[in-house]
């Protein structure tokens, strides 16, 4: 008999404006009472229309869920079954069974739950649901719209715990995800997952390994923890192998990985990639080894600053910007790809320090209009053998995928970068060698198939590896700017300094932009600590005369 839900505040209007309407815990009472032996008959519903209206309409569920629910309360709230309905309502076994929807129903509504999804015929009430009829107000569920992604892992948080708990199946808690995500299709989580249109069995592994990393802070994830989340053994057994065999659907989508013991992999023991870290769990914020390596420097952050460079440099710079205009960059790259020729861009920028090498990245970006993932080259040689690896393989997978999310393609600058180019060592024994050679290899093999510009600078030239040599597709050569440069350089940094002053300081010193803007920084804070000196051109003159360190003046050490 299907009963569907009606509204107690209809039914009310037609109803004597004398009849009291009950309290939830007296319209439960009164089913309770008038359900008792009643075989669900319709003079019963008739009887008690008013009271299970009251409830229907309180939680949101059927008449017919209604008096259940009521059975469940009176015979709760541990371990009710389908042998309690059967007596309380004298209807026999085979007649009792075609409620299990309604069951169901009330289990979704989180009105009861299954003692144990291995046992489906018996359940509790949930004691949320009790605490709320104390105070006799109807149980809601909490609210699951507008949510953030941390509210929604508090929700995977109570969901993998029914289920490891056994109160919900793998089944009913993918029917909870759809709904959830659903309702919520502004979390960046969802929105990623949605892309990757992962499902089933897959999806639920995967966010069983992002609710360990996030609500347990476990990201060492062993058989034993994921063989719940399967609806069957032979679906475990056939995941274990393809994990073992890294042949999974989510190792294939670079999502998870096995976990790496002194550079071997374990297989039996596995981890989320630092990709689905970066794609699935950006709104979370986490702060990992990979993350470290490298920043992205925004192009509307980077301040114009004027350079000045030798006529050959300068001409070299120039066309840089020139090609690195996107809509020209674009049309290089397409000339590029017909030709069958790589169309990822290497420079390297090399000469001494203070040369402008690094300021002149960001002048291009910021004229360009891209930014730059700034690579941290100290934090990619972990102490941990087998880590380094790792890592560069991870900054690379970022810098794709910012490439691909960019309607402008960043920059991917590797500064100072003389420890990971420098000339491989033949025969490497030792762990750290073999390390640095195997960085190196992977470096030079995504130089090969890179789309985008990278970009490295270095002070020491000489002790570049060929096979790097032969795939910077640009070398410019950063030198000491010469007298008439210097002269602009210094009119630039301290504009009150006469052209001949300008003049003076450069012919007499052979210093670089660097060492030129450290004094214009000196003067700067000597102005405001003690005004403007009475001889600009003499207070110069002396700061660049302890600007180099002097080595003659240095006293040897005898012994230790």
């Amino acid at each position: 008999m299907d009963i569907k839900t009606h509204s107690c505040a209809q039914k009310g209007k037609s109803l004597s404006a004398s009849i009291k309407f009950p309290t939830l815990l007296e319209a439960i009472e009164r089913v309770v009472e008038l359900s008792k032996d009643s075989k669900m008959s319709n003079d019963f519903l008739q009887n008690a229309s008013l009271e299970i209206g009251l409830i229907a309409d309180s939680y949101g569920i059927t008449e017919q869920q209604a008096v259940l629910f009521c059975i469940c309360m009176e015979h709760g709230p541990r371990r009710v079954d389908y042998d309690d309905f059967a007596r309380h309502l004298d209807l026999s076994n085979i007649r009792v069974l075609s409620y299990a929807s309604d069951v169901d129903a009330l289990i979704r509504r989180r009105l009861i739950r299954y003692r144990n999804v291995h046992d489906e015929d018996s359940f509790d009430i949930n004691q949320s649901v009790i605490k709320a009829l104390k105070r006799n107000e109807a149980y809601q569920l909490p609210t699951r719209t507008g949510l953030d992604c941390n509210d929604l892992f508090e929700q995977l948080n109570m969901l993998f715990d029914d289920l490891d708990n056994d109160t919900i199946t793998p089944d009913n808690l993918l029917n909870e995800l759809d709904e959830l995500f659903a309702n919520n299709p502004q979390i960046g989580m969802v929105k990623q997952l949605n892309e990757l249109r992962i499902s089933g069995e897959y999806l639920l592994l995967l966010l069983l390994f992002c609710h360990l990393l996030i609500n347990k802070d476990d990201n060492d994830i062993r058989f034993g923890q994921m063989e719940y989340v399967f609806s069957d053994k032979s679906a475990f057994t056939r995941a274990k192998g393809e994990l073992r065999r890294a042949e999974h659907r989510l190792m294939r989508h670079n999502l998870i990985e096995h976990r790496s013991v002194d550079g071997i992999a374990d297989t039996n023991s596995y981890c989320l990639t630092a990709h689905a870290k970066r794609t699935l769990l950006a709104e979370m914020k986490l702060s990992s080894a990979e993350e470290k390596i490298a920043d992205v420097l925004s192009h509307k952050t980077l301040t114009e600053k004027p350079l000045f460079y030798a006529e050959t440099i300068e001409h070299q710079v120039s066309e840089l910007s020139t090609f690195f205009l996107p809509e020209r960059y674009n049309e290089i790259r397409e000339r590029m790809q017909q030709r069958g020729f790589r169309h990822g861009f290497s420079c390297l920028f090399y000469g001494g320090p203070g040369t402008g090498k690094t300021e002149t990245v960001y002048q291009l970006a910021r004229q360009t209009g891209r930014d730059i993932l700034v690579v941290d080259v100290p934090q990619i040689k972990s102490k941990w053998v087998g880590d380094s690896e790792k890592n560069i393989k991870a900054l690379f997978d970022r810098y794709r995928e910012l490439v691909n999310r960019s309607e402008v393609a960043p920059i991917l600058l590797f500064n100072e970068a003389d420890a990971i180019i420098g000339i491989r060592k033949n025969g490497a024994t030792n762990a750290v060698d073999k390390m640095e050679n195997t960085i190196q290899n992977i470096i030079l093999q995504e130089m090969e198939s890179l789309d985008g510009i990278l970009i490295a600078t270095t002070n020491l030239a000489d002790n570049l590896d060929t096979a790097f040599e032969r795939r910077f597709l640009y070398k410019i050569r950063f030198e000491k700017p010469d007298a008439s440069v210097r002269s602009l350089i210094w009119k630039q940094m301290i504009p009150e300094l006469s052209t001949t002053d300008a003049t003076t300081l450069a012919t007499a010193f052979d210093f670089s932009g660097g060492q030129i803007e450290n004094i214009a920084r000196k003067h700067a804070i000597h102005a405001v600590l003690h005004g403007e000196p009475e001889s600009l051109l003499r207070t110069l003159q002396d700061y660049c005369a302890t600007e180099k360190l002097d080595s003659k003046s240095v006293v040897k050490r005898i012994g230790f």
